[in-house]
């Protein structure tokens, strides 16, 4: 009796699965929604509510910055005027404005340019400090950071790091550490040589 039942449990957990992966989707698609276009500096507080950061401009202008790092992989931009006037809107992680990343920008620059970094890392050996932002994963992995590295607090050149399940993403020889993986600088939740469970990873791949 129990061998027959099995079949149709199995059928009913699969379905309940993909149920539950579905409900994951939408609701992610709903956190990643495109913004709509804001008319005044009103709108998008009503929507975001309060910036991340405020950047003053010397025209006057000011820049509401809604940064989502460390997780998230979009970054809104919206320019108003002195009378509240949304004046453009963007997304400070689309490639386009990545690739505006150009050697021998400031922090300052790169920091109004991209907007507050998910973590930085500093290279004892090559003298490098780097950036990282996540970004919209085009790569074969669970996740991509887009890197920049500064030396003397001058741009030198950017990368991108790939982060696959249990693995630590590799970048010139060092395993980025946390919230991706694990490495020599303390992974998620531990560093090496404890098992690190990736917080963008299925369950299944545990």
């Amino acid at each position: 009796m129990n061998a027959n039942r099995l079949p149709a449990a199995r059928v009913r957990g699969v379905g309940l699965l993909l149920l539950l992966m579905l409900a994951m989707l939408l609701s992610g698609c709903a956190v990643f929604r495109p913004p709509p276009p804001y008319t005044t500096e009103a709108d998008a507080l009503a929507d975001r509510g309060e910036p991340t950061r405020r950047w003053t401009n010397e025209d006057g202008t000011t820049v509401l910055e809604y940064s989502t790092q460390p997780n998230g992989y979009t970054c809104l931009m919206v320019e108003v005027d002195r009378s509240g006037v949304v004046l453009r809107q963007w997304d400070a992680l689309s490639e386009r404005n990545l690739a505006e990343v150009r050697p021998g920008m400031s922090r300052e620059e790169v920091d109004r340019m991209l907007g507050e970094h998910r973590s930085e890392q500093t290279f004892r050996l090559s003298g490098e400090e780097v950036w990282d932002w996540n970004i919209y994963n085009d790569g074969p992995g669970i996740a991509t950071l887009f890197n920049v590295h500064f030396i003397d607090g001058k741009v030198v050149r950017t990368s991108r790091t790939y982060v696959y399940p249990n693995d630590g993403g590799l970048l010139g020889g060092y395993y980025y550490g946390r919230p991706y993986g694990y490495g020599f600088w303390g992974g998620y939740p531990f560093g090496w040589p404890y098992r690190a469970y990736h917080p963008y990873a299925p369950w299944f791949f545990w």
